[in-house]
């Protein structure tokens, strides 16, 4: 079928605009592992190279309360599953420039995303953080408070289908601006789907890993979670309802804007 023309507010078509020249100069963006690798057009910069040392201290503006939640996730165990600072940095703009209000998250961890993007929320604005273990949480939430920004996030300890069906069944269907998926691989595609409900028109749904550190490329019987990736990869291709930039840094990001 044929694809939509672009069609969302103005500041979302700046905003992509903007996207490309980010690209362009450098501003990259992604959950990094060690296996994996940034394209650019004159290379590839890899985790700990001079190159992305160097990108990290030419672009990223980092709230000190935000460097130290960084630094003690970085410390935890499982502290790969944070999200990187650049990409949240990417994150916190993409919600300044289409000056959102409600923001969902699916997957907190540590709250280093939720904390990031709170800060760039007017007052009255709020973060609908989903999460199913309040143990990481609770890292990251004296620093909300710190930060004066715990009253703008609302955890929700519970699966996050749970609390999108409750946030539907309350009529807040098309009232959200931005949208963050970074949970469990295998619900991506019904995470996408109720928050394609909730956000409105004009709005941003961002999907994290959408390479699956490239396991996507040739996904196994037995990997549920690259299959699960994978399909949504190939179903937002051809969805009608957005526009779409799968932005090939980090472990991959799709930006998907409703039309």
């Amino acid at each position: 079928s044929k694809m939509p023309l672009l069609s969302v507010p103005k500041e979302v078509a700046v905003g992509t605009a903007m996207l490309g020249v980010a690209f362009a100069t450098g501003m990259l963006a992604g959950k990094i592992y060690p296996s994996l690798v940034f394209g650019t057009p004159s290379g590839m910069i890899r985790k700990n190279s001079p190159l992305r040392q160097y990108i990290l201290d030419h672009s990223l503006r980092e709230h000190p309360l935000l460097k130290k939640l960084r630094l003690v996730t970085a410390d935890h165990p499982w502290g790969r599953m944070m999200v990187s600072c650049e990409q949240a940095q990417l994150m916190a703009n993409l919600v300044k420039l289409i000056k959102a209000k409600k923001v969902i998250e699916i997957g907190v961890f540590t709250g280093y995303n939720a904390l990031n993007m709170a800060l760039v929320l007017p007052d009255n604005g709020r973060v609908i953080a989903c999460d199913i273990n309040e143990d990481y949480a609770k890292i990251g939430r004296p620093l909300w408070k710190e930060a004066g920004v715990e009253h703008k996030i609302d955890l929700r300890i519970k699966p996050a289908i749970q609390t999108l069906d409750e946030l539907l069944a309350n009529g807040e269907a098309e009232t959200f601006d931005f949208a963050f998926i970074d949970a469990d691989k295998e619900s991506y595609n019904e995470y996408y789907e109720k928050c394609l409900r909730l956000i409105k028109k004009g709005g941003i749904i961002a999907i994290d890993n959408v390479f699956w550190n490239g396991k996507v490329l040739k996904p196994r019987k037995d990997d549920l979670a690259a299959q699960s990736i994978h399909r949504l990869n190939e179903k937002l291709l051809r969805d009608a309802r957005v526009n779409i930039s799968m932005l090939p840094v980090g472990d991959g990001v799709t930006l998907a804007f409703k039309l």
